[in-house]
């Protein structure tokens, strides 16, 4: 046997290096120290959790809470690989319910810094304390003077992995990673309190918010008052599945993801399924290329979710992973329709089916509907109906775009958009409601109008196929080929008839009807990537709305068209009553109200 023999054999690893790959895998930076220590913390049952950090945690982490404590016989043992309070058996790996679990946090923290530890439950007279360097041996427990809780210090992290700490960014950066963390933390435990600390500067103080108001305040100063002014509550519910949350309008969009926060049983997590319902959810109401900001809560029975995935514990595997992706998709999708300028309920209004408005939860502005118009704005209107006809002309043309007006909407209903004054440029309606005064943007306006009618008549009607004149050859590997017949069915509820040609090709004899121009061997391929990456493809709905969109668009008011006042207070009746009509199709905004207050500003009324 040579000497490359001995080499690649296989042997034991020494215990102090196992420590070292396993804090390789927990430890990435001083950031993964924090969330390990805060998550700890809130299993503890903590109510405040004070985080104390010097040159962006290089030099020390400290981190403090009031929660249950260890005792002092759990002490030595609790900084031992895979030991953990969290579970008993195999089946609790199955339905954890703690945010630790592994039994990997403290051992791999210790194996790379000078770690200190201080502890004390409720029974102990007094606090015990532990100092470890490294990989060291475990000293005994040291009496100590604390309160109840536990305090962990950790100092000179990788003082003893040098060629890790060349990978440590600067100081500044490391710490935005840990403020990140915190924010992330504090939203997922709304009910404990938060203190940040940076070389001895308050950077944080989050009292607990489980009220309203405390609870706005904590939303403003982690994600900003611009969220809070710009965001529709969230709370629906499936059978064992909920979710709950805030989400941005469609007007309200940032180039990135990054106020997006997602919680599962209050525990961050990054889903790719998740992300992508929110996107579908949002296709047709934001602007290109922006994405929406939202806190979502969602809470299901832990046996149907594995978030053993991954040594950070972001990424999960859900048991049913389409009907995670439905339930979160149709809730946002449900939230964002609901929203908007709702008329205030009457009999006629309930008599023609008008959807009714959702009760409005105090942390979420909306336009005021609790009175009606007062009687000066019903005079303002029926005096100015004849003024304006007469300026502006009959237009029966005008009936035929916006279609029969309903004289049960009269000017004695409550209007949030209010009744038109006249007419911008002739692009834009200038209305008065209670509030102050409405603008909007004709064009965008009704293209929602006519897109969302559309929709419903494409969705609601028997789905109609089309014969291809000419079947299509699709090529693909042979693997492909197997697993687009598996999905046969599937693809026949959605227009498409599919047949095995050969062992790498398949045929397409038929496609849904209004998708007959698209790129059918495209489409199938780009269906089945979604399939294999969400278990769900969008890719028809996609095409499908594009062609609804583009008719929509043709076939709605242009610019330069003079309309009268009753086919303009038609328009803002149709926007009140038709779903995401605060965006166009292309997710521009079609209005904006104005408060008479910001318009007093404007000319320096009361001041």
């Amino acid at each position: 046997m040579g000497t490359t023999d001995l080499v690649n054999r296989v042997k034991a690893l020494d215990d102090h290096l196992i420590n070292k790959i396993a804090a390789g895998e927990v430890i990435e930076r001083p950031a993964s120290i924090v969330k390990e220590l805060i998550e700890n913390a809130l299993d503890a049952g903590a109510d405040k959790i004070v985080v104390d950090i010097e040159k962006g945690g290089i030099k020390r982490i400290t981190v403090r809470d009031n929660g249950q404590g260890i005792h002092l016989e759990d002490l030595p043992l609790a900084l031992s690989r895979h030991a953990t309070s969290k579970l008993s058996e195999e089946d609790d790996l199955y339905r954890i319910g703690t945010l630790g679990f592994r039994g990997e946090a403290l051992p791999s923290i210790v194996a790379v810094s000078r770690f200190k530890i201080t502890t004390r439950t409720a029974q102990d007279e007094h606090a015990w304390r532990l100092h470890v360097e490294g990989n060291s041996d475990v000293p005994a427990v040291e009496p100590a003077a604390a309160q109840s809780g536990t305090t962990v210090e950790v100092r000179d992290l990788f003082f003893n992995t040098p060629a890790r700490r060349k990978f440590v960014r600067t100081e500044t950066t490391e710490f935005t990673h840990i403020e990140r963390v915190v924010r992330q933390l504090a939203l997922s435990a709304m009910d404990v309190e938060f203190d940040l600390i940076h070389n001895s500067k308050k950077i944080y103080h989050l009292p607990s918010a489980e009220q309203p108001a405390a609870l706005r305040q904590r939303l403003k100063r982690l994600i900003g008052e611009d969220f809070i002014a710009n965001m529709i509550e969230l709370d629906s519910q499936a059978g064992d599945i909920s979710v709950n949350g805030w989400i941005s309008k469609p007007t309200y969009t940032r180039s990135q993801r990054d106020r997006q926060y997602l919680f599962l049983n209050s525990r961050f997590i990054k889903d790719k399924t998740i992300s992508h319902a929110i996107t579908r959810a949002y296709k047709d109401v934001v602007y290109h290329d922006r994405h929406p900001a939202l806190i979502l809560y969602l809470s299901m029975n832990p046996q149907m979710v594995d978030v053993n995935v991954h040594p950070a514990k972001a990424e999960v595997r859900f048991r049913d992973g389409r009907g995670v992706h439905d339930f979160v998709y149709r809730s946002i999708k449900q939230a964002i329709a609901e929203d908007g300028p709702k008329p205030q309920i009457t009999e006629d209004a309930v008599a023609l089916n008008i959807p009714q408005e959702r009760s409005v939860n105090l942390m979420r502005p909306a336009v005021s509907t609790a009175s009606a118009p007062s009687r000066q704005m019903q005079m303002l209107v029926k005096e100015s109906l004849a003024s304006y006809k007469t300026l502006y002309g009959q237009n029966q043309e005008g009936r035929d775009v916006m279609g029969e007006i309903d004289e049960n909407l009269s000017a004695d209903d409550t209007a949030p958009l209010g009744y038109a004054l006249g007419q911008l440029h002739g692009i834009y309606i200038v209305a008065q409601n209670q509030t102050g005064m409405v603008i909007v943007d004709m064009h965008a306006a009704h293209e929602r109008i006519n897109y969302e009618k559309l929709k419903t008549q494409y969705q609601s009607q028997n789905l109609v196929t089309q014969q291809l004149a000419i079947p299509v050859e699709v090529k693909m590997t042979p693997q492909d080929v197997d697993r687009t017949i598996t999905l046969k069915a599937v693809l026949a509820d959605t227009g498409f008839d599919i047949d095995r040609l050969t062992d790498s090709a398949i045929v397409v004899r038929s496609i849904p009807a209004l998708l007959g121009k698209a790129n059918t061997e495209q489409l199938i391929t780009d269906i089945l990537a979604d399939l294999d990456e969400y278990e769900v493809s969008d890719q028809i709905e996609i095409l499908a709305n594009a062609i609804l969109s583009t008719t929509a668009c043709h076939g709605s008011i242009r610019a330069n068209r003079k309309l009268t006042l009753e086919e303009m207070n038609a328009l803002l009746r149709q926007i009140e009553h038709t779903e995401r009509s605060g965006q166009c199709n292309h997710g521009r905004p079609t209005w904006f109200n104005f408060e008479l207050s910001q318009v007093d500003k404007w000319f320096k009324r009361g001041q």
